[in-house]
């Protein structure tokens, strides 16, 4: 089952992993293997590719964020396969998500001696580039009858879904909030009537999927092949401009 409906679908640069991803959830559908336990695969992946830039193995730390990124996918396509959506398994993916880009930049800032504060920035930036892109993608999905198990303002605990536990969704909720709750407020607040808006074109969509954790890894993974590591964080504190050159495209642009 697509995300959304084929009217409204668009190319997603951060999505290209998605065809592998499919691959994984076919071959994996007849078998006990559950989308949670591919996205403890993402985050081994993650944590080996941290190991890998310690130790200045660059194209293996490469391959590993590649790697995250097309698991990142599957766990979901897995979920879609075998029809087992679930809330605990959506907020432990972000929960994941957030803690690993943290990791990955203190990671790059220890390895090229970049000032803290700058990384913190970097981090800020990664996280609004992200809570936009979503805060979009999700507003789309709404607006065109597509996918609706992500929602554009998580308020309230939802009810948990068969086969998984109302404790364990409830734990990561709030662990949810707590961790992306001042982006959500922060890109909300930014542009509050997206909500009111007609189906965003694709040709947007394509647009606002540069700042998809995808392409984001993807990015980093080619500045550590290329040896520029040092150029990471400085290149996406820079990179967020483009949030307000976005969000401008859109209240100009695309309100009725």
């Amino acid at each position: 089952m697509s995300k959304l409906p084929a009217a409204y679908k668009f190319i997603d640069v951060s999505d290209y992993g998605r065809s592998i991803a499919r691959f994984i959830a076919k071959s994996l559908k007849k078998t006990a293997v559950t989308p949670i336990s591919i996205t403890i695969c993402f985050i081994i992946s993650g944590l080996v590719a941290i190991a890998c830039m310690l130790i200045g193995n660059y194209w293996a730390a490469a391959f590993f964020l590649i790697l995250k990124s097309i698991l990142d996918a599957a766990d979901g396509e897995l979920a879609r396969v075998k029809n087992t959506p679930s809330y605990t398994g959506r907020y432990l993916d972000s929960v994941a998500d957030i803690i690993l880009n943290f990791l990955f930049l203190v990671t790059i800032a220890y390895i090229t001696n970049t000032n803290l504060f700058y990384m913190l920035l970097a981090f800020i930036g990664i996280q609004l580039q992200g809570t936009l892109y979503n805060y979009y993608y999700v507003i789309l999905r709404n607006n065109a009858n597509g996918d609706t198990t992500s929602r554009v303002f998580e308020d309230d605990v939802p009810i948990a879904l068969k086969g998984e536990k109302q404790s364990q969704v409830d734990k990561l909720f709030k662990t949810y909030k707590f961790l992306y709750g001042k982006f959500d407020r922060a890109i909300n607040l930014l542009d509050p009537s997206a909500v009111l808006s007609k189906p965003f074109p694709n040709w947007f969509m394509t647009c606002v999927s540069i700042f998809g954790l995808g392409f984001q890894l993807l990015i980093i993974s080619v500045m550590l092949v290329l040896n520029a590591a040092h150029y990471v964080i400085p290149f996406f504190i820079f990179y967020s401009l483009l949030i307000f050159v976005l969000i401008f495209l859109r209240k100009m642009i695309l309100t009725d």
